[in-house]
């Protein structure tokens, strides 16, 4: 089945208060999110409405807003233990205490509240966040150890780079895709 054609497909929905309030609930029933993201899902609803209906955009923005801080008030959103369960689902994945700071700054929150995320997961870890990250990244992605014994070798390279690219250092990488047994590393 093709995408219908720009010609065909419906305009986008002229907005209100009520119509912002009803988007912003289904977004927070189906994603965890922070203030500053939820505020740029609700303002691109806002430009495509000015784009096609000449909506005023600052009316709108204030609309956004109130809704945002409303939320806030009521506790449907808190960018800190957002932070805090995004740094920890990441870690989890095997994300770099890098790639971690970047996402989180990506979704809109602050710096300070991503290193009281981060502070807060190196409180439940025990040992170095990165070695531990590093890993879950290589068992997940079967990199290092966790491959069979006759291509470990030949893909040292490539698994070295894979967890370059994952925000790793390089000790770290090079620690984790050369352990005999990575039960025996120490985080």
């Amino acid at each position: 089945m093709t995408a219908p054609s720009p010609a065909n497909r419906r305009p986008p929905r002229r907005v209100t208060p009520d119509y912002l309030e009803r988007a912003a609930l289904h977004y927070l029933e189906r994603f965890a999110s922070s203030s500053e993201n939820l505020r740029r899902v609700l303002m691109r609803k806002v430009d495509r409405s000015v784009q096609a209906h000449g909506t005023d955009r600052e009316q709108a923005a204030g609309w956004v807003e109130a809704l945002v801080e409303r939320y806030r008030g009521a506790g449907l959103l808190n960018d800190d233990s957002y932070a805090r369960m995004r740094a920890e689902s990441l870690h989890r994945r095997g994300a770099s205490t890098r790639a971690i700071r970047e996402k989180l700054a990506a979704k809109g929150v602050d710096r300070d509240t991503a290193d009281a995320a981060l502070g807060g997961l190196r409180e439940d870890v025990e040992g170095d966040l990165d070695l531990a990250a590093a890993m879950a990244l290589a068992k997940r992605r079967r990199l290092g150890s966790f491959r069979s014994a006759e291509t470990r070798a030949a893909h040292r390279e490539k698994d070295l780079a894979a967890l370059g690219r994952a925000g790793f250092a390089y000790e770290i990488a090079r620690r984790v895709v050369d352990a005999e047994d990575i039960n025996l590393l120490d985080p």
